[in-house]
C-alpha cells in the first residue's frame, strides 16, 4: 500500500519544477556558469603558481633535503613530502574551495548543506584522498627508482587497474561515506526500472534512492558500479519532481552507456591520455635532472616538475576528452529515445533538469568546446523533438 501511495503522490502533487524553461532561472544559470568559469580559471592559476614557485624557488629541493636529513628512509621521505606538499596547497586553496563549494551554491539556492556538514565532507574527502594519494605516490616513486626507463608505462597500467577496481567498489566503500543509500520503497517503480535494465541486457543488484537533498537541491540518477556491484541509484530530489516516464528515460540514458560499454571505453581513453601525460612527464624529469640538479628522476624534489607537465597536458587535452564524452552522451540519448519511444518524456525531463539544476541550456560554442562533457540541453531537447517528428 505504501508504495502505491508514494506513486500516487508523485503523479498528483503540484510539481515544483516547471515543464517549460524558466527565463529567470536561465538568466541565473548563465550568471552562475560565468562565475564558476572564473573560479576554475583562478583555481588553475593558483595551482600553476604554487607548482612554479615550489620548483623555481628551490623550496621543493629544500623541503626534500630537510626531510631526508631527519628521516633518511625513502618511503618515509616520499610520504612526508607528499603530506607537506598537498597540505600546503590545500590550505592555500581553502578559500577558493569554500567559496565555490559552499558560499556560491547557497547563494544560488543549489545547496542545502550546513557549514558543519560541508566541513565534515571536506575532512572525509581529504582523508580518503590522502590515503589513496599517499599509496599512489609511494608506488609511483618505487617504480621511478626500480624501472627508470619504463616507470611511466607501468604506472599507466596500474592506474587503469586501480580505476577499474575503484569503479567496482565505489558504491560499497566511497558513496556511503557521503550519502545514505536505501532500497527504493516504490515497488512498482522498482520493478519497472529492473525490467528496463533486463531489456537492455544489464543485470543490476537493485534500485536504491540516495539522499541528495541532504546536500543539494539538484536532481541526478546513475547506474553505479561494475559487475556484481552495479545498481540503479536515484536521487530523492529526482523522485520528488519527476514522473515515472521521465525517470525511465533518464535511466535508459544511463543504461545506454552500459550497452555501448562506455564505462570500459571511457577508462581506456582516460588511461591512454594519462599514459601520454606520464610519458611527457618522464621526458620532463630527465630534462629537470640536468637543469635543476636533481639527484635523479626518482628524486621526490622533482615532483613539482612532474605535476606541472601532467597538469599542462591535462588542460591541453581536456577539450579532446570532452569531445569524446559528448559523442558518447549523444549516443546514450539516442539509445534512450529508441528504447523507450518516449521523446516527450525526454523533453520534459531535460527541461526540468535545466530549471532545477540551474544548467545553462545554450552555452556559447567556445564554452561547450572547452568545458562541456555532455551536449548542451538545447541540443538534447532538439534531438528528442526530431525523434518525435520522425514518428
Amino acid at each position: 500500500m505504501s508504495h502505491r501511495l508514494h506513486q500516487l503522490n508523485r503523479l498528483t502533487r503540484p510539481n515544483r519544477v516547471t515543464r517549460s524553461l524558466d527565463p529567470e532561472r536561465q538568466e541565473k544559470a548563465r550568471e552562475y556558469a560565468r562565475i564558476r568559469r572564473w573560479l576554475l580559471l583562478a583555481d588553475l592559476g593558483l595551482a600553476a603558481a604554487f607548482v612554479l614557485v615550489m620548483l623555481f624557488s628551490g623550496l621543493s629541493s629544500h623541503l626534500a633535503a630537510r626531510i631526508q636529513a631527519v628521516v633518511p628512509w625513502r618511503p618515509a621521505v616520499v610520504a612526508l613530502y607528499t603530506l607537506a606538499f598537498f597540505g600546503a596547497y590545500g590550505l592555500l586553496d581553502l578559500p577558493l574551495s569554500f567559496y565555490s563549494g559552499f558560499v556560491l551554491p547557497h547563494r544560488y539556492g543549489l545547496s542545502t548543506q550546513t557549514l558543519g556538514g560541508w566541513l565534515l565532507d571536506l575532512v572525509k574527502g581529504a582523508v580518503v584522498g590522502g590515503i589513496i594519494g599517499l599509496a599512489a605516490m609511494e608506488v609511483m616513486y618505487w617504480l621511478l627508482a626500480a624501472f627508470p626507463s619504463t616507470w611511466w608505462l607501468l604506472t599507466g597500467v596500474l592506474y587503469l587497474l586501480f580505476t577499474i577496481v575503484m569503479t567496482n567498489l565505489a558504491p560499497l566503500l566511497i558513496v556511503p561515506l557521503f550519502f545514505k543509500c536505501t532500497p527504493l520503497a516504490d515497488e512498482e517503480l522498482t520493478q519497472r526500472l529492473v525490467r528496463l535494465a533486463e531489456r537492455a541486457g544489464t543485470r543490476v543488484r537493485g534500485v536504491f534512492t540516495i539522499n541528495l537533498s541532504s546536500k543539494t537541491t539538484a536532481a541526478n540518477a546513475a547506474l553505479m558500479g561494475l559487475g556484481n556491484t552495479r545498481r540503479i541509484v536515484l536521487g530523492d530530489t529526482l523522485l520528488e519532481n519527476y514522473t515515472a516516464d521521465e525517470i525511465e528515460v533518464i535511466l535508459a540514458h544511463e543504461l545506454g552507456h552500459h550497452v555501448h560499454h562506455d564505462v570500459i571505453w571511457g577508462l581506456l581513453v582516460q588511461s591512454a591520455l594519462t599514459l601520454g601525460g606520464l610519458y611527457l612527464a618522464s621526458l620532463g624529469l630527465r630534462w629537470g635532472v640536468r637543469s635543476f640538479g636533481f639527484q635523479g628522476i626518482a628524486d621526490v624534489a622533482a615532483f613539482p616538475l612532474l605535476a606541472m607537465v601532467m597538469g599542462a597536458f591535462g588542460v591541453i587535452t581536456l577539450p579532446l576528452g570532452n569531445a569524446y564524452s559528448r559523442w558518447r552522451e549523444s549516443l546514450a540519448d539516442e539509445y534512450a529515445l529508441t528504447m523507450t519511444g518516449k521523446p516527450e518524456a525526454m523533453i520534459t525531463a531535460m527541461t526540468k533538469l535545466a530549471n532545477q539544476n540551474l544548467s545553462e541550456v545554450a552555452p556559447e560554442p567556445w564554452v561547450e568546446f572547452l568545458l562541456y562533457s555532455h551536449p548542451p540541453i538545447s541540443q538534447r531537447i532538439r534531438r528528442a523533438r526530431d525523434y518525435a517528428q520522425q514518428g
